[in-house]
């Protein structure tokens, strides 16, 4: 017997209680495999290394779902009969604003007054039915008010200008707005409403600026070259679109760059021609500036409208009466020519 032998020699140690190394390991002998969660190293392996791109952003694991790519949007079919009958409607629409503009003189602007008053029907007409705001007939009702009020102050007012107009305006938005708050069916949705009411009745405005142009020295032949322009433009760039409607500029507009272009060129070559017949101040290069303001005017806003009416069948809204879709757009453009007409006579002759 060796004394350094401990007299529990032959028992295996710590026989009662769990060995504090790994489990399922023994003296002497390789640990067994790992029963954890399964290393995904090996996985690794086989897949190889993982790449970077040059910016840093790893490349995309081969399970991960593709995302579609975007469908190409149909261009909308450009309607040649359509087209031809806007550029007609145009045509008579700009003929019939410059003869009435003809008929104007020193105490007789009423011929003229009823000639504008009619188109702002129209407008009133056309804008409502297209844009549908929630009180409709409340605000077809004043924006009528509002163009009979403004002629009457574009005549009957002491000195020509603005101020007159500008206070029909401002009367005549906050009237419509008010009649929306009083019914409780259209108050909920008087917000989306109030810049429909705003461009109705700021239109039937604008053409009251061309009874006030009349009054002043050089306004009615200042009227006759800005709206033969805006005319020509208007009648050319829908003619041009129905015969070639490209490049198109937006795929859910049946419209081309070709007309807006060549509608701008064609009225601002007609005013020049119209300068050089007319009387001092009016000079070629004078009539050919102000119609082309007047040109441009009128067909962006011609182009305006069109994207108006694209970006409302886009978001699901039901198309609206079909005139009145496409008198938009010409009288539109008569609307916003008036004013630049009258800041240009006033301005620049």
């Amino acid at each position: 017997m060796f004394p350094s032998t401990s007299p529990e020699t032959g028992h295996e140690p710590w026989a009662d209680d769990a060995h504090p190394g790994p489990a399922g390991s023994s003296r002497g002998l390789p640990p067994g495999p790992r029963t954890g969660p399964a290393d995904d190293s090996g996985s690794r392996r086989e897949r190889g290394p993982r790449r970077f791109r040059k910016g840093g952003a790893p490349r995309r694991a081969e399970d991960e779902p593709v995302e579609p790519d975007e469908e190409d949007v149909e261009p909308v079919e450009v309607r040649k009969p359509l087209s031809l009958t806007v550029a007609g409607f145009a045509a008579l629409l700009g003929v019939g604003l410059v003869l009435g503009a003809q008929t104007a003189g020193p105490g007789h602007r009423l011929p003229f007054a009823f000639i504008v008053f009619g188109v702002q029907l129209l407008f009133v007409l056309a804008w409502t039915m297209a844009m549908r705001p929630p009180a409709l007939l409340l605000v077809a009702l004043v924006s009528a008010v509002v163009a009979a009020a403004a002629d009457t102050a574009a005549v009957q007012s002491d000195v020509a200008g603005l101020a007159p107009l500008g206070y029909v305006a401002a009367g005549g938005f906050l009237l419509g707005v008010l009649g929306q708050l009083v019914r409780r069916v259209d108050r909920v949705r008087v917000t989306d409403s109030l810049g429909t009411t705003l461009l109705i009745v700021v239109g039937v405005v604008a053409f009251g600026t061309l009874i006030t142009l009349s009054r002043i020295p050089a306004g009615t032949q200042a009227i006759t070259v800005c709206l033969t322009a805006s005319g020509v433009a208007l009648t050319v760039a829908r003619l041009t679109d129905a015969v070639a409607p490209w490049p198109r500029l937006a795929p859910q507009v049946p419209r081309g760059a070709a007309g807006v272009v060549g509608g701008a060129m064609a009225g601002t070559l007609v005013s020049a021609v119209l300068g050089s017949y007319l009387v001092t101040p009016f000079t070629p290069t004078r009539a050919a500036i102000i119609g082309l303001v007047a040109a441009v005017a009128a067909v962006l806003a011609d182009l305006a409208v069109g994207y108006a009416e694209a970006g409302r069948l886009m978001a699901g809204e039901p198309p609206t009466m079909w005139i009145a879709r496409h008198m938009q757009g010409p009288l539109g453009g008569f609307a916003l020519a008036a004013p630049a007409a009258y800041a240009m006579c006033v301005l620049f002759l």
